[in-house]
């Protein structure tokens, strides 16, 4: 008996070593399953960035290590990420990818894209603007607690306030940053300096209980359930907030805002990445990155000014209709923008009768999409405004995914700055482009994928995504929800918008156009307001190459659309069509045309 038992507690202890000698090969060596190291990639990526857990918040609470952490944003951090690219790189080529099966074939294209697009990249890993008036830390940060650390709980009130204490690390770190950018010749054009001080010497310059740091967080107090903190608690942590707010917030922004003061003097132009060094193959790898193709700038402007002639003859018919017939497309347009009937009071009843329209636009699409989708997203999608202290520099609107675990859904956020920037005739477009079915159905579906890698249900490829939302406006036309010619003018409009992003985005970064010029081309082409073109082209010179990816992908979307369509015949239905492209997740255009390519050989033989 006790031989027996002491050959079974060896055997036990063996199981145990293979165990861990299984785990510390999968952690630290290539995995004996590729689908090990799909995973590992994902996990050692996402255990090292706080925010994206609680972004995303695909962990149990119980696993709640991260959420009184702000990421690691110093140049270390930078260096080990890029040692982390080679080697996962390096490691996934070393699996045979003709031995697996065409799902995992799939998920090892992906991600070989994926690597090796960033690999490509790393020679100019700082030709960008840490402090900028679009995503810079600065409003990023504050963002990101206002609207995604929850507070559900005590603890979750503790994390806030670590995250507090914190941004004078994070703060610090981003200078680090900053400083070898300089040391390297890549300042910020002049507008983003100017703006961005303004829009920080605003954000210091408010009292700390009237800061959105501190407002959020009362707001989220005040929701707790009764009997989770009593009014002395609420007080205390309100008072930390306030008091962290001033002595450890404020003082880090005055970093930034000397720092940006003693750079305004010497602020290059407001010129395109031409003027950083190598600009010219930054711009060459910023056009590959984002479109997932090898057309070129000359192509890209090329392409623009087609899709501008054509774009603006439809516009034309519809405004001849409309009994306008002289001044250009822009100008026109604007008539029609100004007009009475199509703009709201510009009041809080304005502003909250835009959200309640907005929301009825998304949920009467939701209900009429039955011939076009057969998968659906589990989740709904609400709309909100865009925080305030944003509003100025912010876009028109953007859209954000839902929780992995469901407490939170997809959020649409519009701009309200201004309500005259609002029209009536463009709203229908605008909601089918970022709730549904444009971004809701896209990202959502991605979130919800089983049977796939968890990189897969949340790497983004702009071309694909935006491609998407952009072909979304379009299915939603031919649905039937643009009943006047007015919605129509609406849906040109925007793709109008996207086709100039085309000529604008390379003619200022690859043809040396001027910020002012794009702002003119812009203007007379779209109709847009002053305040949204200006905000755009300005986007534009602080996220290079980002722009191409809507019309690019959509014009990828239609061919293959019009090519399964030519093979099938009456054979082609839609929605399947529609699943294909939405079930695999976000993918370069490439994979996609291969996969759609695959679908059609399969319904021909018959399923």
């Amino acid at each position: 008996m006790r031989k027996a038992l002491k050959w079974s507690l060896r055997g036990l202890a063996l199981v145990f070593v293979l165990a861990a000698l299984l785990v510390v090969h999968t952690l630290w060596f290539k995995p004996l399953k590729i689908e090990w190291f799909f995973e590992r990639v994902f996990v050692e990526y996402a255990l090292k960035d706080p925010e994206l857990l609680s972004s995303l918040r695909i962990l149990p609470g119980w696993l709640d290590f991260h959420s009184g952490k702000l990421t690691d944003r110093s140049l270390a951090r930078e260096a080990a990420m890029s040692r982390k690219l080679h080697a996962d790189l390096a490691t996934l080529r070393r699996y045979d990818r003709g031995r697996l099966d065409e799902q995992t074939r799939m998920s090892y294209d992906i991600l070989e894209f994926f690597l090796a697009n960033q690999v490509d990249g790393e020679p100019y890993r700082h030709h960008n603007y840490p402090l900028n008036q679009l995503f810079g830390v600065q409003n990023g940060i504050p963002t990101f607690l206002a609207t995604q650390h929850p507070v559900d709980s005590r603890r979750d009130a503790d994390n806030y306030l670590a995250r507090l204490a914190a941004i004078p690390t994070a703060f610090d770190q981003v200078m680090d940053g900053l400083r070898l950018r300089e040391d390297k010749g890549i300042l910020p054009p002049r507008f983003v300096v100017e703006k961005v001080l303004a829009e920080m010497n605003g954000f210091v310059g408010a009292a700390p209980e009237e800061n959105i740091l501190y407002t959020s967080f009362a707001e989220k107090l005040a929701k707790l359930p009764a009997g989770t903190l009593d009014e002395a608690a609420r007080e205390r942590l309100l008072g930390e907030a306030r008091r962290l707010i001033a002595e450890r917030v404020y003082p880090a922004y005055q970093m930034f805002i000397d720092y940006y003061d003693g750079l305004l003097p010497r602020a290059r132009g407001n010129n395109g990445v031409w003027e950083l060094p190598d600009g010219a193959g930054f711009y060459a790898w910023s056009v590959r990155s984002n479109t997932t193709t090898d057309i070129s700038a000359d192509e890209v402007h090329e392409l623009g000014l087609a899709e501008v002639a054509r774009i603006e003859a439809e516009m034309d018919a519809i405004l001849r209709g409309e009994g306008l017939e002289e001044g250009s497309i822009g100008e026109r347009v604007q008539v029609i923008a100004k007009r009475e009937d199509q703009l709201y009071p510009d009041s809080d009843a304005g502003r909250q009768q835009i959200i309640d329209d907005f929301q009825a636009i998304i949920d009467e699409a939701d209900a009429s999409l039955d011939e076009y989708f057969d998968v659906r997203p589990r989740i709904g999608v609400r709309v909100e405004r865009v925080p305030e202290f944003r509003e100025k520099t912010a876009p028109g609107a953007y859209y954000t995914t839902p929780a992995f675990d469901g407490s939170r859904p997809g959020i649409f956020y519009i701009n309200l700055r201004s309500t005259d920037e609002i029209a009536r005739f463009g709203m229908r477009t605008l909601a089918y482009h970022e709730a549904i079915p444009g971004h809701h159905f896209q990202l959502a579906i991605q979130q919800e994928l089983t049977g796939v890698p968890t990189f897969r249900k949340i790497l983004p490829f702009t071309a694909y995504a935006e491609g998407w939302a952009l072909y979304a406006e379009r299915v939603a036309s031919e649905a039937g929800f643009h009943p006047t010619p007015l919605d129509e003018l609406g849906r040109l409009q925007a793709e109008m918008f996207r086709a100039v992003r085309l000529v604008v985005d390379s003619g200022m970064h690859h043809k040396r156009w001027t910020r002012e010029q794009a702002i003119d081309y812009m203007r007379e082409k779209t109709g847009m307001p002053e305040g949204d073109v200006v905000a755009e082209i300005e986007r534009y010179l602080v996220w290079p190459g980002q722009a191409l990816a809507y019309k690019v992908g959509m014009n990828h979307i239609l061919a293959l659309r019009e090519q399964a369509q030519a093979a099938l015949g009456d054979k082609f239905d839609i929605r399947r069509f529609h699943n294909v492209v939405l079930t695999g997740g976000a993918m370069p255009l490439t994979l996609l045309s291969r996969r759609v390519e695959a679908w059609i050989a399969r319904e021909q033989a018959g399923g």
